[in-house]
């Protein structure tokens, strides 16, 4: 914060955090500590496609690699870069990734559908995000097993109209 004649001039960062304060809305930036690990809501929405999804399936946390950012500061547009390790041959391949938003008003954000002609098993985009929430990314193997990553991400500005 500096001073110019009188007049205290601050960042915008600063002027949007104090102006969310002052508004009452601080809940929407607060984390629920549950012994160390955040404990974020997830909608019936996403449960529903979450079990549509696996199919019964039990997923493993195993060999996907998301890159997201812990802090966003706009909802709207949330670079996302998701990695499966596999050998994409025709005997082993990623079919699908999926990736579903704990909180949004529609939970599956996207599908990317792979073959072993793609030859790496990346995705790379953006999304949307409401509010702070967990992103979950699911990918489905030519066996018929499912990988799953949960990363939670801090949104400071929804951006699905909420």
């Amino acid at each position: 914060m500096r001073e110019k004649a009188g007049i205290a001039i601050i960042s915008r960062r600063t002027f949007v955090v104090s102006a969310i304060a002052a508004a009452g809305l601080t809940p929407l930036l607060v984390y629920a500590q549950n012994s160390g690990s955040m404990t974020l809501e997830r909608s019936q929405k996403f449960q529903d496609e979450f079990a549509k999804l696996l199919g019964g399936a039990t997923p493993v946390k195993d060999k996907i690699t998301v890159d997201l950012p812990e802090l966003a500061e706009n909802g709207n547009f949330v670079p996302i870069t998701i990695s499966v390790d596999s050998p994409m041959t025709d005997a082993d391949h990623v079919t699908a990734i999926h990736i579903l938003a704990t909180a949004n008003p529609v939970a599956l954000i996207a599908t990317f559908h792979l073959s072993p002609i793609n030859g790496v098993a990346r995705v790379q985009s953006r999304i949307r995000l409401a509010k702070t929430e967990d992103v979950v990314t699911l990918a489905k193997l030519s066996s018929g097993a499912m990988l799953i990553a949960t990363t939670p991400v801090k949104v400071t500005i929804g951006g699905c109209g909420i």
